[in-house]
């Protein structure tokens, strides 16, 4: 049987589709191992009691995030075999975003840095789901 290429301008969305992944797929990576390492108690004064439940969910949803640079590869490298599992994934980093702003909305900001990762996190997740349904 014969296949056919994407035409050039699909290969291109999806080449961007795979490089912001990408950069997400590193966020999790090393925010994850972070967060992981560092538990709950990095974040609390020194002389606080220990908080274990709160350090379990804190590693809990840190090892969540770590995980998902293992799907956000497995995606990358297998792209072709997906259609709306990308605007999940979409979804889901623009999510991650929202949840900052509604973080800064809720206690105050957290810093330039968190309002920058705020920012890029939803932009890159609605980037993924336009490019997604501009690739059809």
């Amino acid at each position: 049987p014969a296949t056919f290429a994407a035409p050039p301008t699909v290969q291109l969305m999806t080449i961007a589709i795979q490089i912001i992944l990408g950069l997400v797929a590193a966020i999790c990576f090393l925010g994850g191992l972070n967060l992981l390492n560092k538990g709950a108690m990095a974040f609390l004064p020194k002389d606080h009691a220990p908080a274990r439940e709160l350090d379990n969910l804190f590693r809990f949803t840190s090892g969540i995030y770590f995980s998902m640079g293992f799907l956000l590869t497995w995606v990358i490298v297998t792209i072709g075999q997906h259609h709306t599992l990308l605007y999940f994934l979409g979804i889901t980093i623009a999510f991650a975003g929202l949840g900052r702003a509604w973080s800064v909305l809720r206690v105050g900001s957290a810093g330039n840095y968190h309002r920058m990762m705020m920012v890029l996190e939803i932009v890159l997740g609605l980037a993924v789901i336009v490019l997604q349904m501009a690739r059809g």
